[in-house]
């Protein structure tokens, strides 16, 4: 029982820092602050809208988790169908010459492996409240 109150933090904290992580700089892209909008080059807009709302998310998700709340687990599984909702919306726009960086196919990967995994921790250590 220790050790699954144990993976719940680390997996709490590995969802926090990520989901700051990416508020930052998808605020950052936004919001063009701290000069990085002309270091992302050519970003999607709404890509980045995407990003920064799942940020949010995650922090929502983690505040549940911790919680032991029912609801979490449903939650970064709609957060997986949005994330890969905006991938194919991505290939939608590449299609039509869209402007576009590579790393951005490469990071919303990222994002949706990661959050399906992160998904899968929080349901497999769930304590179940009864």
């Amino acid at each position: 029982m220790k050790s699954k109150k144990i993976s719940r933090y680390i997996i709490v904290g590995i969802l926090i820092v990520f989901a700051l992580v990416t508020v930052f700089m998808s605020s950052s892209v936004l919001f063009d602050w701290f000069g990085i909008r002309a270091k992302e080059g050519n970003f999607v807009p709404f890509i980045v809208k995407t990003n920064l709302t799942m940020g949010i998310v995650y922090l929502i998700a983690a505040y549940g988790y911790i919680k032991s709340e029912n609801w979490t687990l449903w939650l970064m599984l709609s957060t997986v169908l949005i994330l890969i909702f905006a991938f194919v919306a991505l290939f939608i726009h590449i299609q039509a010459g869209g402007l576009y960086e590579t790393k951005t196919i490469a990071a919303m990967t990222f994002r949706i492996v990661f959050t399906i995994l992160i998904a899968g921790l929080m349901h497999f250590t769930t304590i179940r409240k009864k």
